[in-house]
């Protein structure tokens, strides 16, 4: 079992700041037409100044950790920006180092570099190998190095050591870790090694040709280097560690690069994901935001531990001296001064391995002869058990008694006699504490166990009240079921169903309007049941009758007729079986013929009631496919 210990770097130092370094490269061929010179000048290592693009008179200065003239080496930057945060990979803590800047800087160039001059890449791995190389063996710890290579085109996460693989998702694990599952992890030995897997991986990037650059990326490359470091002795800790080398691909303008199809859309997604890093470079300088946008973009997320989070972090800023690129590197500059002020939390990744004794399951293996049934059956009962003692409060001891917590209190208390340090008082007040919590969880432990004795004896009590029969059943005891022939016929009930004649439509009008009025019921006559010899039941049908009262009747055919020559298009729809093109026809007629002067109820040929109005001996039936002669 493994638990997850988590320290401070160096004891006091909790915090580490995004170290920003500004590289300024040379010209590419030769100096600008128009002779103007730079746009960008460097005062000393740590500050340069821009022009104003405001006043032309003026300048804008800034300060960044270490400023890179033109006449930097590529060995001089590693030294100065990226080898003294590389020692904290091996103590367990993350390292980042990304170059930012516009496209055509030199971003490439500095982390990859050429055979003649390699960039920070691998620099930086080489570092890592003679750094495992210096430890002493003697110290107990073994050593190992992974490295796994990926891209992100289009908002895609591509494998680069199998360029074969498809999109692959970003995840986060409990400890708020990121990982990509799927993503190819390949163990190294040495720089060559690594230089075997790195070369033909670099190859499959996506680059391209635009008008500011012959070798444009078209993607954000991420190196990710993991160094893992375990302890050879009790109590087997283990440490890792990971640097990410970030190569990000530079912001662009359509307009003087001359992208089209698929480079436009290519850039589309380059100065998106840059647009969301300076989102959330913004958010984490407020420090009043309430959400930081690591989400937003594939490339902040995985970001997300080296801005604000748990890395050593150093950015190196690229930016081009021409004045054609005035206002990149303008941009660039501010980027750069927003994310100096950001501050990271490093820790180290430790798991302490517990020991487990595997000597009981071993015995009860051996003791099984070699079957691999009883053994299963022996632990699907020892689950059956833990299910069924569960819901008792007995079942709460063994979760305090559990062997793993005994045996962590245990591994921490060696771990602390085992580490040689100076502060030898807070060693002490911690073991003092760790014994007593062994004496709290044991005190907790002879508790329950009291409290499950007691249950269980109330329970064997409520056993034996319960064998003793509350209430006497006096009923007679069960006897032999009659026979079909002697078994008496039981009258089975017959729900007859309720039958009404259907209302004609006026009369359906007039009972919802008065109803205690037209309607009277006739008779009810109810029939006998009889049972005819085939089993079925038959019943005589229940009449029902319905009679209106004229008055009301003629009532509503006054209310009807007066819609009928007053009413707006509205109120004639609101008539039964009245749609919009009957209103409409209705009031076609009455501008031609004037007021209806009666209605009547005719049945057509099917026998279905017709409701028409008579205006001067004309008939208009409201009525579809009506057959009634009109």
């Amino acid at each position: 079992m493994a638990q997850r210990v988590s320290a401070s770097d160096g004891g006091n130092k909790k915090t580490s700041r995004v170290r920003v370094a500004v590289r300024l490269r040379p010209y590419m061929l030769k100096q600008d037409e128009k002779d103007e010179g730079p746009c960008v000048r460097g005062l000393n290592s740590q500050n340069l100044e821009i022009i104003n693009w405001r006043n032309a008179t003026e300048t804008v200065k800034y300060h960044f950790d270490v400023f890179h003239d033109m006449q930097t080496t590529q060995q001089e930057v590693f030294l100065s920006s990226v080898k003294p945060i590389l020692p904290h990979i091996l103590q367990g803590q993350n390292a980042s180092v990304f170059a930012y800047g516009p496209t055509g800087a030199g971003k490439t160039h500095t982390m990859l570099g050429s055979p003649d001059q390699p960039g920070v890449i691998p620099r930086a791995v080489r570092e890592v190998f003679n750094l495992v190389k210096a430890k002493n063996e003697d110290e107990g710890w073994k050593y190992s190095i992974g490295m796994s290579y990926l891209e992100i085109y289009n908002e895609k996460v591509l494998d680069l050591l199998s360029p074969n693989s498809q999109d692959l998702p970003i995840r986060e694990d409990k400890d708020k870790n990121i990982l990509i599952p799927g993503l190819t992890h390949t163990t190294i030995s040495s720089f060559s090694d690594f230089d075997k897997h790195f070369v033909p991986a670099t190859l499959n990037r996506t680059t391209a040709s635009t008008k500011l650059n012959q070798r444009s990326s078209r993607s954000h490359a991420i190196l990710l280097i993991k160094v893992v470091r375990t302890q050879s002795a009790a109590p087997r800790r283990q440490q890792t560690g990971k640097l990410y080398l970030v190569d990000l691909a530079g912001s662009e303008d359509n307009r003087r690069t001359g992208n089209q199809g698929i480079r436009l859309k290519e850039s589309g997604a380059i100065n998106l994901s840059l647009f969301t890093l300076s989102k959330v470079v913004d958010s984490l300088n407020s420090g009043t935001a309430i959400r930081v946008p690591y989400r937003d973009s594939k490339l902040t997320r995985l970001l997300q531990d080296s801005l604000g989070g748990s890395a050593h972090s150093v950015m190196i800023t690229n930016i081009a001296p021409e004045f054609k690129y005035y206002f990149d590197t303008f941009s660039a500059l501010n980027f750069a001064a927003k994310s100096k002020l950001i501050v990271n939390k490093p820790f180290t990744r430790e798991t302490v391995a517990v020991p487990v004794l595997p000597v009981k399951r071993a015995r009860e293996e051996h003791e099984a002869g070699g079957s691999g049934t009883e053994p299963h059956k022996k632990r699907q009962k020892d689950e059956k058990k833990t299910q069924q003692e569960g819901s008792s409060p007995s079942a709460h001891h063994h979760s305090l008694s559990e062997p793993s917590v005994m045996d962590r209190l245990i591994a921490l208390e060696k771990l602390m006699m085992s580490c040689q340090d100076k502060d030898r008082t807070s060693m002490l007040k911690d073991m003092a504490q760790s014994r007593k919590e062994i004496q709290e969880l044991k005190e907790k432990q002879r508790e329950f166990e009291s409290k499950a004795k007691l249950f269980s004896q109330l329970t064997g009590e409520k056993s034996i009240t319960q064998q003793d029969p509350v209430f006497k059943n006096n009923t007679a005891p069960l006897q032999k079921k009659q026979s079909n022939a002697t078994k008496p016929r039981k009258q089975q009930a017959v729900v007859q169903p309720l039958q009404v004649s259907q209302l004609q439509p006026l009369q359906q009008l007039a009972v919802a309007k008065k109803q205690s009025v037209c309607v009277k019921k006739k008779e009810k006559k109810l029939s006998d049941l009889v049972e005819s010899p085939n089993g079925k039941e038959n019943m005589k049908e229940n009449t029902w009758e319905s009679q209106l009262d004229t008055s009301v009747l003629e009532q509503s055919r006054q209310k009807i007729l007066q819609v009928l020559n007053t009413g707006c298009l509205k109120e004639l729809k609101g008539l039964q079986q009245i749609g919009d093109k009957k209103a409409k026809l209705i009031l076609g007629w009455r501008e031609i013929h004037g007021h209806f002067t009666k209605v009547s109820q005719r049945k057509n040929s099917n026998g279905d009631l017709v409701l028409g109005c008579i205006l001067e001996q004309h008939l208009v039936c409201f009525f579809s496919k009506c057959t009634c002669g009109c």
